[in-house]
This record gives C-alpha cells, sequence and structure tokens, in this order.
C-alpha cells in the first residue's frame, strides 16, 4: 500500500509539472505563450515587452510653464502623470488635482485641434 501512494503522489506531481511547464501556469514559471500573427509573422502579446516612456517636455498644468520632464516633479492623477517646475506647483496639484487635471486635459485638446490649422 505504500508504494501505490508513493505512485499515486509522483504521478499528480508529474502532471503538475507538465501543466506548469506547459499549460496554464507557463506564465508564472517565465515560460510565456507565443501568439503570432499568420499574415505578417510577428509575435505580439506577452512575449513582447512595452515600455512607456515620457515625452522629452511636458507643460506643468499649475503655471502652465514648459518643463522637460527628465529633471522635473511629478505626480500621478486619473492614471496620467503630470510634471511640474517646482515643489510648490506640484503641491498646489496635489490639493485639487481635479481642477488642474481638467484645465490641463482642455488646453491639450485645445492645442491639438488648433495645431497645424493655419499650415
Amino acid at each position: 500500500m505504500q508504494w501505490q501512494s508513493v505512485l499515486y503522489f509522483l504521478l499528480w506531481a508529474g502532471v503538475f509539472a507538465v501543466m506548469m511547464r506547459f499549460g496554464c501556469g507557463a506564465h508564472v514559471m517565465g515560460h510565456r505563450h507565443r501568439h503570432t500573427d499568420s499574415a505578417s509573422g510577428r509575435t505580439n502579446g506577452s512575449n513582447e515587452r512595452t515600455a512607456w516612456t515620457a515625452a522629452e517636455q511636458d507643460v506643468d498644468p499649475v503655471c502652465g510653464k514648459t518643463v522637460p520632464t527628465a529633471a522635473a516633479k511629478s505626480a500621478v492623477y486619473g492614471g496620467r502623470a503630470f510634471y511640474f517646475c517646482s515643489q510648490a506647483c506640484r503641491e498646489k496639484f496635489e490639493a485639487a488635482p481635479a481642477s488642474y487635471a481638467k484645465a490641463a486635459h482642455t488646453n491639450a485638446i485645445s492645442q491639438e485641434h488648433h495645431h497645424g490649422a493655419h499650415c
């Protein structure tokens, strides 16, 4: 009876190992599935890593100055990063982020709308 228990355990350990390597647990073990677009042959999905990078400059939503993002103070609100010229502007933003974020969004839309209109 002892050897049957060991055999039963080894069987389930093998099933578990196969599932972790090739099946549902593959992402946990670092073995990701490759999804290939048959038309282009390119992969998409989990094998390609996408990194977000900030623009070189952004506009401070509090004072309106153009700020180089590499050295700027920053805060995240509503899933968006905002950059500030100083700690004081950042603190003003953090006191009432909704009003500054809405104004920044409105300014971005108006600039985008007028961009290239007179060319």
